[in-house]
């Protein structure tokens, strides 16, 4: 009997056996710790389909036979950037973005009174295409109202090479671009040359941002430890074990008084790396500074 992916031939563009759909769905998970379950065969095949037209090959066989020969590792970066969903949209739960203008600057300008402190380092784990990031660096330039003095950089990471390209070009559909406050769109955005139905990021907005391919379950390069860090709505995709490693690895990159923000579905509940709650779907280092007043 065949499966819902096995059909007679002519019912299907592509061949693809129970065997080929268990060897991709380790393969990501190998490679990116992200969970395929058999309720996502459907989708594993629509999105691959469009890959094995652009090599011309007849079927997944072939198309495993290049994953594990010498095309093998960029090849499976094409495989991720095919098979993670990307969703987002400016102030996407915009509570994170109020405690970050309304709390954490304030705090860090009462810090620098005290230590001279001005550098602030965030971190956007799995910025998508870009509206996170540039959400972010919009609250924190409004925060800090033309303060002088002050050198704040936030690193833009993804796994997928084509959402990352778009964050960092930093060019939105108008429409998109309507859900931003006005004081912010008109501050922060420009029209896109010779595209009126595009906006653009503004130079000096983009000029606080660093791009950077990065794998979470790969090794982290990074030297410096975050003073946030955003990583929403992106372990939803990881089994328990690969959660609890990713929240410890984080909690390593923090600073004693720096916050993790998490996605609205998401929680630390045992897996909570000696982190403490804060705020909704916030957290703070235990014993650190922040109650979430």
């Amino acid at each position: 009997m065949r499966t819902a992916i096995e059909h007679p031939r002519g019912e299907r563009e592509f061949s693809m056996r129970d065997a080929d759909f268990r060897i991709i769905a380790k393969a990501i998970y190998d490679h990116a710790g992200i969970v395929i379950g058999d309720h996502k065969r459907e989708l594993v095949y629509s999105r691959l389909a469009r890959r094995l037209r652009e090599l011309g090959l007849p079927d997944f066989k072939a198309y495993l036979e290049r994953l594990e020969g010498g095309f093998g590792d960029a090849e499976r970066n094409h495989l991720i950037n095919a098979l993670t969903t990307n969703h987002t949209n400016f102030f996407r739960e915009s509570h994170h973005f109020d405690y970050v203008r309304d709390y954490l600057v304030p705090y860090w300008k009462r810090r620098a009174q005290g230590d001279g402190n001005r550098k602030i380092r965030i971190w956007s784990a799995g910025c998508s295409t870009g509206e996170e990031p540039y959400t972010l660096a919009m609250s924190i330039a409004e925060a800090l109202d033309g303060l002088g003095g002050w050198d704040w950089k936030i690193l833009a990471t993804d796994i997928d090479t084509n959402v990352l390209n778009h964050c960092r070009e930093g060019r939105y559909e108008r429409e998109a671009v309507k859900a931003i406050p006005a004081q912010y769109r008109n501050k922060y955005f420009r029209t896109a040359a010779r595209d009126e139905d595009h906006s653009a990021v503004s130079a000096a907005l983009k000029s606080h941002l660093v791009f950077n391919r990065l794998n979470l379950h790969a090794a982290w390069p990074m030297k410096v430890k975050f003073d946030a860090i955003f990583c929403r709505n992106v372990t939803i995709y990881f089994d328990a074990e690969s959660k609890r490693t990713l929240i410890q690895r984080f909690r390593g990159m923090m600073k004693e008084d720096a916050c993790l923000f998490l996605g609205h579905s998401e929680s630390l509940l045992g897996d909570s790396g000696h982190l403490k709650s804060v705020g909704r779907t916030i957290y703070a280092r235990e014993g650190g500074v922040h109650d979430g007043a």
